[in-house]
């Protein structure tokens, strides 16, 4: 994988990855037409590529801020939640984490699982992941294009829902129906909806939120993300209020139950419904 990572950055450094596809001539990069889904993923997997080799000593990941301790406090006591519910509840057995990333969460899984699995698209993230958790199973894989060699006791994901573009949705959850035994169950963790944020986070959150992005359109999934370097990546951030995941989620023939925590995340469960 380490030389996956040098040909990527080298093919970046030589222009030949593309943070972001052209716009329509006069339109703002989030109303692009040309950018289907497919074309969409593609853009966000190199832009967590290329975000590797910064992911683990961002701020909000090293969970060292010290330039606004407000909002350390209040997150501090987000994740402890985040961790009482995972640790009353947890996923057992074969645990399949879906977009694993740096595996800054799977460590959380270990404790009750009996093997975990991890996929991930990019081969830089999962470099990362091994280091810190080398008895765990790596596969590198565009989840959208991928097909489970078995079925997993439970499913794990963080930070992935709001990865996930409409139009790829119902496609994904049923690969995650696939990869999941009768009767396994899904849990997953993400950032919560903006306007939860705003209305209850604390004094100097909506500068922590806006670090990064570049532009906002409420209507859109698709964002332009900066890097330190300066270059600019395509990504989906799909935001969700919880009753909304757990009524389309429903729709799609699961039995969710979903919460935010105090201000900085979602989270919750998911088994597919009973039939008959």
């Amino acid at each position: 994988m380490q030389l996956a990572r040098y040909a990527f950055l080298l093919q970046r450094r030589l222009g030949l990855v593309r943070a972001w596809i052209p716009p329509t001539e006069g339109l703002p990069r989030w109303q692009n037409p040309r950018m289907d889904a497919e074309e969409l993923i593609a853009a966000q997997i190199a832009y967590y590529r290329a975000r590797a080799i910064q992911y683990d000593d961002e701020p909000r990941h090293a969970d060292n801020d010290q330039r606004r301790p407000e909002y350390l406090e209040r997150l501090r006591g987000d994740v402890a939640e985040l961790d009482a519910w995972l640790e009353a509840d947890p996923p057992t057995g074969h645990v399949l984490e879906i977009a694993a990333g740096s595996g800054n969460r799977t460590g959380r899984l270990l404790g009750s699982a009996d093997r975990v699995t991890a996929v991930d698209a990019a081969p830089e993230m999962l470099d990362l992941l091994a280091a810190k958790h080398p008895g765990v199973g790596r596969i590198q894989a565009d989840i959208f294009s991928w097909e489970p060699p078995q079925r997993y006791d439970n499913i794990y994901f963080g930070y992935w829902i709001s990865h996930v573009p409409a139009a790829m949705w119902d496609t994904f959850w049923d690969l995650v129906d696939r990869a999941l035994v009768p009767g396994g169950r899904v849990w997953f963790m993400d950032n919560a909806h903006p306007d939860h944020a705003n209305s209850n986070g604390p004094g100097d959150w909506p500068e922590v939120a806006e670090e990064r992005q570049i532009e906002h359109a409420a209507e859109s999934e698709v964002r332009t993300r900066r890097l330190r370097d300066g270059s600019e990546w395509t990504m989906v951030k799909r935001f969700w209020w919880p009753d909304a995941l757990a009524a389309d989620l429903g729709r799609l023939g699961w039995t969710a139950h979903v919460a935010h925590t105090d201000f900085a995340f979602m989270y919750g469960t998911a088994r597919r419904s009973a039939v008959g």
